[in-house]
């Protein structure tokens, strides 16, 4: 087997970095290639769907899932820097297209500060003339450039070089997820149509959304590439799953009070798309009559103006829910800790502090995590 190439490296931030560096040089050279070969093959349209699959890809974020798949990997042993690399670029590729299902269903406009992924499919129905109604065609463009990104994923891990055994075990943790994952999201949608919320579907939401799609599947991936059985897997378990629902209710303080400019999305954009997450639901459940009915009227507006949305955030500072929200996510942050250090003699001191830093990453607020 080849020897990893990436030496674990004192800071955080640097390792992070080289495993970006890593991940993103994949994912360029494979871009080109399915470019090129999707052209030749299917045609003008499938380039232009594939084109802006890509585009959404490669526009960067931290690379965290791809980092979480090398770090697992490195954790039981692993040294083929070259598969699992391309492992990690495949664990982009499927995030990429959740990104795009998931900006059309929460009619977002922005992805990374750019248009998303049906909003360039639309503009391109305008600018060429074509029939029919933009924004239906660019949803049902945007949903085949996701599918087409998925499976493709999907094709990268099927043809890893490792023994069958560890790809079937792979796939099928990898499947596991995403029904797990759609489930979850299932639940957040549901959360923001119901007229009163349950505190245990926000923590489904919280649990199967995120933690087990952005932590657990990451990390469990890379230690069964590098042959680790359900050992290892269990005891990552519990510091991947709390770390994940702390990641996001810390994206749902973001989504409130988070900047453009770090976040890459639209001011205020959970109260705008009427997310009902941890903080907005016990803002409702603790506000005042008057700020929560106008609250509730602000929620889902597309067209909220800036005083308004102060005023939000206002009424949400002042229900106590921020300071609430904060005390969940270190609650969970704690817990996540706690499991990693019952374990940590399982795994090189280096990656077991990489995954500590992370999980204390969270409580900055207007750190690298959101912009992931």
């Amino acid at each position: 087997m080849k020897a990893l190439a990436l030496k674990p490296v004192a800071s955080f931030q640097d390792q992070l970095a080289a495993y970006k560096q890593a991940i993103d040089a994949d994912i360029a050279a494979y871009r080109k290639h399915v470019l090129a070969t999707t052209a030749e093959q299917y045609g003008e349209y499938a380039a232009l769907i594939t084109d802006v699959y890509f585009d959404i890809l490669s526009r960067g974020g931290k690379r965290l899932r791809g980092s979480l798949v090398m770090t697992g990997y490195e954790m039981c042993g692993g040294r083929d820097q070259t598969m699992i690399v391309r492992a990690a670029t495949a664990m982009e590729m499927l995030h990429a297209y959740m990104l795009i299902i998931d900006d059309i269903q929460d009619r977002s406009t922005l992805r990374r500060g750019k248009p998303a992924a049906h909003e360039m499919l639309a503009a391109y129905h305008r600018r060429h003339h074509l029939r029919g109604d933009s924004m239906h065609a660019g949803v049902s463009l945007g949903l085949n450039a996701a599918l087409s990104g998925a499976h493709a994923a999907h094709m990268l891990l099927a043809g890893l070089s490792v023994p069958d055994e560890y790809k079937v075990k792979v796939l099928g943790i990898v499947n596991l997820t995403m029904v797990i994952t759609a489930h979850g999201q299932t639940y957040d949608i549901m959360n923001e149509i119901q007229p009163e919320v349950p505190a245990i579907n926000i923590d489904r939401a919280l649990e199967w959304k995120t933690a087990h799609y952005t932590f657990l599947n990451p990390l469990c991936v890379g230690m069964v590439l590098a042959g680790a059985g359900c050992e290892d897997t269990n005891a990552i378990r519990d510091y991947a799953l709390s770390t994940g629902k702390a990641f996001q209710i810390a994206d749902d303080i973001a989504g409130v009070f988070g900047k453009k400019t770090v976040t890459g999305k639209g001011a205020g954009s959970d109260i705008v798309t009427g997310k009902r997450t941890l903080l907005i639901t016990h803002a409702l459940a603790q506000a005042e009559p008057a700020d929560k009915h106008f609250l509730n009227k602000c929620l889902g507006n597309s067209s909220l103006s800036a005083a308004n949305l102060d005023r939000c955030r206002r009424i949400i500072m002042a229900s106590g829910a921020l300071d609430y929200a904060r005390e969940i996510r270190d609650g969970h942050i704690a817990q996540a800790l706690e499991a990693l250090h019952i374990h940590q003699r399982r795994w090189p001191a280096g990656n077991v502090r990489f995954l500590r830093q992370l999980a204390q990453q969270l409580t900055k607020e207007q750190g690298f995590l959101l912009v992931t």
